[in-house]
């Protein structure tokens, strides 16, 4: 019975997850995420929580559900540091081309929404969206890219990707995505040749 009763809190929780993600947190209502996770407003209140507190668990969720994805592209990083950047942003692709999926980001989403956001909800979608440009930073670095360099790129980088999720709400096709996504990375390309070639200079 426990495992059941787990099995549908998931359920749940990715129903609300998507339904702040395809309407926004001030826009999406107790009712709207009655509908969407088939619970009444008593029964979401007594097992996910006020909206507040259902909103951080799934701004929560989402960020640990990619941010694995996110690890796992940029775990070569160390040797490969051009084709981990890049399997980086494939994930936001991939996540974007996905028809099943709302358009766009949470989590840049709820960044920009931060104005109508309560100061607790605030300060944590600032603190999720940094969790992205630290693993970029942590990424770049491990790639043996000079310090400044690698906080630098890894604000860059993570600019660019929460672009992609706007860009793709507007309509941007697959094309224009791509093409953002590769000036960044030849521009990153460039700034490892630059840098091996001052450190054999300096050497």
């Amino acid at each position: 019975m426990a495992g059941k009763k787990q099995f549908d809190m998931d359920t749940a929780l990715d129903a609300a997850m998507i339904q702040f993600w395809r309407t926004g947190y001030a826009d999406t209502s107790v009712d709207d995420l009655s509908r969407a996770t088939g619970l009444n407003r008593s029964s979401i209140y007594s097992s996910l929580g006020a909206k507040d507190t259902l909103f951080l668990r799934c701004l929560d969720r989402y960020a640990a559900r990619y941010g694995e994805k996110y690890d796992a592209a940029l775990s070569c990083a160390s040797t490969e540091l051009l084709t981990a950047v890049r399997a980086f942003f494939d994930v936001t692709l991939e996540r974007i081309a996905d028809p099943e999926l709302p358009d766009g980001c949470l989590i840049t989403q709820s960044v920009m929404a931060i104005p109508g956001l309560s100061e607790a909800v605030a300060a944590h979608a600032r603190e999720t969206l940094g969790l992205q440009r630290s693993r970029l930073r942590a990424a770049l670095k491990a790639g043996r890219l000079a310090d400044r360099e690698a906080e630098d790129f890894a604000e860059h980088a993570a600019a660019v990707n929460q672009s992609l999720a706007i860009m793709s709400r507007a309509g941007a096709s697959p094309a224009q995505l791509l093409a953002v996504v590769g000036v960044t990375v030849d521009a990153l390309s460039h700034a490892l040749s630059a840098s091996g070639s001052a450190q054999a200079v300096s050497g």
